[in-house]
């Protein structure tokens, strides 16, 4: 673990424990622009939100180009929680608002932690002011570590290139280990730059950069009521994200994200290994996802990789009922990735394979598996993580 994560230029940062978790461990963050930054920002596709999702949406859709700052807790989600939960959303963003010289509507809020339940905003407002009049600096460590719920540790990367003749920096931080489908997960995620960038456009580069990472991993197949992803461009870096730069903004935001998804996946509860599913041979990209999601969430498939089973049948099934048009006499499945390829099924026929050699793919920090659907041309990837007891012992105690 290293000594110093550092935002973007031009963002600055602290954290501290307010008393909402039991353990006195950090949970409650501020991130503050120098100046007026521009936002964007992708959630959960979950009918029922939580109050600070419903209220980072409606800031974004009226001040996306002038935003001040962030503020997270975690021990307690503010989801399913009515009116005081809402009123709690918008006395948070107020309370940033007076301590930083800012309008409420320039600070956006996150929460993470059990549904259900008010926040205490005693604890809450104390810490703010606590945040607010404390020293802060580049130096998100601590922040990082804030946003954790059953998280076993930090998510963190940081990227640099050189975009539109200047050098730009991207880094961010996520939160997530349960509760983790497409669409997203019960996770947070807050991306700094230093570019600059109108809020159309940056909101493009997210939803863009999200669909193939944060959008590709699953733990459990529970969609969360919290999932946020909060991009902010300080603009101090003098590069300009435009349309002859786009492309190479958002290849350096998108080797950010696909860290941070597959660090989630891996950290999921009680996960053991990284599972990385390939699909290939799909009519089109919605085709080779859908079976890649009905895989990757099949808990018969996850406990069989814990075990280190090679038991394909499971991985064929789940892909049968994915609701995907496929053609069982075409499948052909691999486990491992090149030299160690094992081909366990060919034109939907089993083959005679060195099943013990095939367990060993499976006994490994990082499983692949590819599915060929022989159907046309198009491919995606998706990551997951097997199940173990301790997934089940997180979970069946996870409020009490």
């Amino acid at each position: 673990m290293t000594d110093a994560f550092l935002l973007a230029p031009g963002f600055r940062t602290a954290a501290t424990a307010c008393g909402l978790k039991k353990d006195g461990a950090l949970d409650l963050t501020l991130i503050v622009s120098d100046a007026p930054c521009t936002a964007a920002g992708v959630f959960t596709t979950n009918r029922v939100k939580a109050a600070p999702v419903v209220y980072d949406q409606a800031v974004l859709a009226t001040s996306a180009g002038r935003m001040r700052a962030i503020v997270a807790n975690s021990g307690c989600a503010n989801a399913c929680t009515g009116t005081e939960g809402a009123q709690n959303a918008q006395r948070m963003a107020e309370l940033v608002a007076e301590g930083i010289g800012a309008r409420a509507d320039e600070v956006l809020v996150l929460s993470t932690g059990v549904i259900g339940r008010q926040l205490d905003m005693t604890k809450v407002s104390t810490g703010i002011r606590a945040l607010t009049t404390s020293s802060m600096s580049r130096d998100a460590l601590r922040t990082s570590q804030a946003i954790m719920t059953t998280d076993t540790r930090p998510k963190r990367a940081t990227a640099s290139g050189t975009v539109a003749g200047k050098t730009v920096t991207v880094a961010g931080m996520a939160k997530g280990a349960g509760m983790i489908h497409p669409g997203m997960a019960t996770m947070l995620s807050v991306i700094t730059t230093d570019a600059a960038c109108a809020p159309e456009l940056l909101q493009r580069a997210v939803k863009a950069v999200a669909d193939q990472s944060f959008n590709r991993i699953s733990v459990d197949g529970d969609m969360s009521t919290n999932d946020t992803v909060l991009l902010l461009a300080s603009g101090v870096s003098g590069a300009i994200i435009d349309t002859t730069s786009f492309d190479t903004f958002v290849a350096l935001l998108a080797d950010v994200c696909m860290d941070l998804a597959k660090k989630i996946a891996r950290d999921g509860e009680g996960a053991t290994k990284l599972v990385e599913i390939r699909i290939t041979g799909a009519v089109d990209g919605a085709m080779a996802h859908r079976v890649a999601d009905s895989i990757a969430c099949s808990p018969l498939v996850k406990t069989a990789i814990h075990g280190n089973d090679p038991n394909w049948g499971r991985v064929v099934c789940a892909a049968g009922y994915s609701g995907a048009a496929i053609d069982p006499d075409r499948l052909t499945l691999d486990f491992g990735l090149g030299a160690e390829q094992i081909r366990l099924v060919a034109a939907g026929m089993p083959l005679v394979a060195d099943l013990n050699a095939a367990s060993q793919l499976l006994n490994r920090e990082l499983v692949y598996i590819t599915l060929d659907l022989g159907l046309g041309s198009a491919t995606t990837t998706m990551w997951t993580c097997d199940f173990s007891k301790e997934y089940v012992e997180v979970n069946a105690h996870y409020t009490t």
